[in-house]
């Protein structure tokens, strides 16, 4: 599991622990003991601790954006670790560098933890909601072209240059 894929995991695993809590622990407690216990090693921990701490700043925005991006569903009766996992996707969607997590990255992200912790539909549940938000705000980076690939970094060449030399 990549570093900060990790970082995601554990901050939804304390988010989840604070949620239980009512959001009356120590939520930074949390973060820390979860960070000791599963993510002994982890390259960047400060990408843990920036991406909690945007959540829990900007929680009651991405709250509400949650409640007008899924009107059926109040976010009450959200399951905890897709209304978690949806925090998580709608920070770094909206909140984060692009740069440092292009939209698409933070979308996909959310999925995927959706998809690991959550139940059987999360997975499909993230990504009407991120797509909806996505959507919403224009689709930012849709049109960015990938960075060109190095050719010599590619040692086996394109298929056509294989046919071409047989």
């Amino acid at each position: 599991m990549a570093t900060r894929q990790l970082c995601r995991s554990i901050v939804l695993q304390s988010l989840y622990e604070w949620d239980f809590y009512k959001q009356k622990a120590d939520f930074t407690g949390i973060l820390e003991r979860n960070l000791q216990e599963f993510g002994p090693g982890i390259d960047e921990p400060e990408f843990a601790w920036k991406l909690a701490k945007g959540v829990i700043e900007h929680k009651k925005e991405i709250d509400d954006i949650i409640t007008k991006a899924a009107p059926d569903w109040p976010l009450e009766q959200i399951a905890p670790v897709d209304r978690n996992a949806l925090r998580i996707g709608l920070y770094e969607l909206l909140f984060a560098d692009r740069e440092e997590v292009p939209p698409k990255v933070a979308i996909n992200e959310a999925i995927e933890i959706a998809k690991n912790y959550g139940g059987p539909n999360s997975g499909k549940f993230i990504n009407g909601v991120l797509g909806t938000v996505y959507r919403e705000i224009g689709e930012p980076g849709k049109d960015d072209k990938p960075k060109p690939k190095d050719p010599s970094s590619d040692r086996a060449g394109s298929q056509e240059e294989k046919e071409e030399n047989k």
